[in-house]
């Protein structure tokens, strides 16, 4: 009889173990897969991926935290349909390229940094690599990932289609 509980007590401890493992994000991205949000392809810009991985659910691959973040607030605009207050959240460190929790990361907005698509929340480990980089590039602020706000990122989003405008006016008049 102790045999037989020991073995259900050690099933259950591999099931508790199993059942709240941390996923892992995707290492290798296929060449093919596209931001949900601006729809260009993604893994041209490694070093700018960021990736949402919801329980059961195929990861989605971001071409930066901007557009992760457009996603993470507004999700049915883009196909989701599922909230994302549960699920996990990958950017990758500036300086290292290593993925790392994007709940957990400082974020420095308002560098001289931009990304794939123009103005860029910069991910970082530490706060003392945030206040290192924003000292170096100019930044205005450093946010935790709750700080984030819908209305900050479509502001963002704003100023780079602004841009892109404006580009494209140039172009046409040459």
């Amino acid at each position: 009889m102790k045999l037989k509980w020991g073995a259900v007590l050690c099933c259950l401890k591999v099931l508790l173990m199993f059942g709240t493992a941390v996923s892992e994000p995707l290492q290798e991205i296929d060449a093919n897969e596209k931001c949900p949000v601006c729809g260009m392809f993604v893994a041209k810009y490694d070093q700018w991926l960021t990736q949402i991985v919801n329980e059961n659910e195929t990861p989605l691959v971001f071409d930066g935290v901007k557009d992760m973040m457009a996603y993470y607030f507004n999700y049915a605009l883009y196909g989701g349909d599922t909230e994302l207050t549960q699920a996990e959240i990958w950017v990758r460190n500036y300086y290292t390229l290593d993925y790392i929790n994007g709940r957990t990361a400082f974020y420095v907005v308002g560098s001289d940094v931009l990304g794939p698509m123009g103005d860029e929340l910069i991910p970082f480990s530490t706060l003392q690599e945030a206040e290192n980089f924003k000292k170096d590039h100019q930044g205005t602020t450093i946010l935790r990932f709750d700080e984030i706000g819908a209305a900050q990122i479509m502001e963002m989003k704003k100023k780079h289609m602004m841009k892109m405008k404006k580009k494209k006016v140039m172009k046409q008049a040459n």
